[in-house]
């Protein structure tokens, strides 16, 4: 492959196992596999996809790039909406090979590798009886997930994810690599806790681990009206900190635990997690039951990995989608929710709607990359179509419905944000003193803007 004016060219041939780990290039068998992401509408074919399985074969990925000049995408589950985990004509750096896990039960610590998956980190730590905090799927990296920083079943029980990240292995844009915790590099620790992939490829994490042995916790489906959803999130609000929910304001799918008659109305299903004592999380769950009679209830005590539904590694969803913070569910937010729902031609539409608070809001909104600590509810409105040539229509209607529900808070959460411009990722994604820390550190870690596969922060200038 030609390079750039004055870089080395790339030539497949010449990548060797032992200095790049494994190499998959467009004509090796399983180069489509390799390169397909979970969003369903990303299709970009990479120069080459690198499988590094240390450290040291990380960093002659990342010194690759430099030297080619070539776009470097970073994978670690391939969850991005966006895609960020492949490039056009570039290099894939997939952590995919890269899954040690090591957990120590009496320090309650682990350190992970970042390729490991979230629900086989959950699994592992859960045979002792112990939990750290990601998000809603297993299926996702632990890298990219940590990085963004991490809103799942425990939020407002333990926090983010970055609440418990205790330190970091990073390789930086010139190849080194760097130990990373509140006393050495506190800068870069600082801006990984929240600051996405764009300061350096994050190779091992190292988390704090909680005590808990089971949730009383699953999914509850409510015939849903403004009055219903407005006084769910009213509990949900209420509830203590141990009860984190999300709440999804749905066309109901043809699930065979929905009667009929509801298939393709709107509706709730809520996955519900309180990480306490069953009788105490009986009793709060029973509020949300005397909401509406359920059209299904599957909340009940378990083990914590239960809370994750089986997942489809074939899915491969198209859908536009926004992600918004709002202050307040009202009677009138709830209407303009269920009637937007209801107005949308898609196969799956809806508004996920998680309140946040609790351990999540006691952090200092300065104390990580992470500046939303204060938001009040988290709202992800999506419509899940099957043909591109509709993304205009459904592009407009989640544009319209996150223009109607916005309140006060003008924030994203950037791991659910699918395309930001640069005015977004500055206005919206890390406002204010945080946006401009956060060009600081990436002009000091990756002044040339390697790292650009990303919800991209661009390196200050003098």
């Amino acid at each position: 492959m030609t390079a750039p004016h004055g870089r080395a060219a790339l030539s497949i041939g010449e990548l060797t196992d032992e200095q790049y780990g494994q190499v998959i290039g467009p004509g090796d068998a399983d180069y489509e596999t390799a390169r397909t992401v979970y969003a369903g509408d990303v299709d970009r074919r990479p120069a080459v996809i690198l499988r590094p399985r240390n450290a040291a074969q990380v960093a002659s990925v990342v010194r690759l790039a430099q030297e080619t000049g070539l776009q470097l995408a970073v994978r670690s589950g391939g969850h991005s909406g966006a895609g960020h985990g492949v490039c056009e004509g570039g290099i894939v750096l997939d952590l995919t090979n890269m899954r040690a896990l090591e957990i120590d039960v009496e320090a309650r610590t682990a350190w992970a590798e970042t390729g490991i998956s979230a629900g086989e980190y959950t699994e592992a730590a859960a045979e002792h009886g112990l939990v750290t905090g990601f998000g809603d799927s297993t299926m996702v990296g632990v890298g990219g997930i940590t990085l963004g920083g991490g809103i799942g079943f425990l939020a407002r029980k333990h926090g983010m994810t970055i609440d418990d990240l205790l330190a970091a292995e990073i390789v930086t844009a010139d190849g080194e690599l760097l130990l990373v915790d509140e006393h050495n590099h506190p800068d870069l620790f600082w801006a990984i806790r929240g600051g996405g992939g764009n300061f350096g490829v994050a190779t091992r994490f190292k988390f704090r681990l909680h005590e808990l042995n089971g949730v009383y916790g699953g999914m509850m489906v409510l015939p849903v009206t403004p009055e219903v959803l407005e006084a769910f999130i009213a509990e949900a609000e209420a509830a203590p900190e141990e009860l984190s929910t999300i709440v999804n304001v749905w066309t109901a799918p043809p699930f065979p635990f929905v009667p009929k008659e509801y298939h393709g109305k709107p509706i709730i299903l809520a996955m519900m997690c309180y990480a306490g004592p069953s009788e105490a999380g009986e009793e709060v769950i029973g509020r949300f039951r005397a909401i509406a009679p359920p059209l299904a209830d599957m909340v009940q005590a378990m083990p914590y990995p239960g809370m994750f539904p089986p997942a489809d590694p074939l899915l491969r969803p198209i859908s536009a989608a926004r992600n918004i913070f709002i202050d307040r569910v009202d009677r009138a937010t709830a209407e303009t929710i269920v009637e937007r729902v209801v107005a949308s031609s898609a196969i799956v539409a809806g508004a996920q709607l998680r309140v946040l608070g609790g351990a999540l809001a006691r952090v200092p909104s300065d104390a990580t990359a992470f500046a939303h600590r204060q938001s009040k509810i988290m709202a992800h409105l999506s419509a899940i179509y099957a043909n591109q040539a509709d993304v205009d229509l459904h592009e407009t209607w989640v544009e319209e419905f996150a223009a109607a529900l916005r309140q006060s808070d003008s924030g994203s959460y950037g791991n659910f944000v699918v395309n930001a411009e640069q005015e977004q990722i500055r206005e919206a994604l890390y406002p204010g003193a945080t946006g401009e820390r956060l060009a600081q550190i990436k002009a000091k870690y990756d002044p040339t803007n390697l790292f650009c596969s990303n919800h991209n922060i661009l390196p200050a200038t003098s």
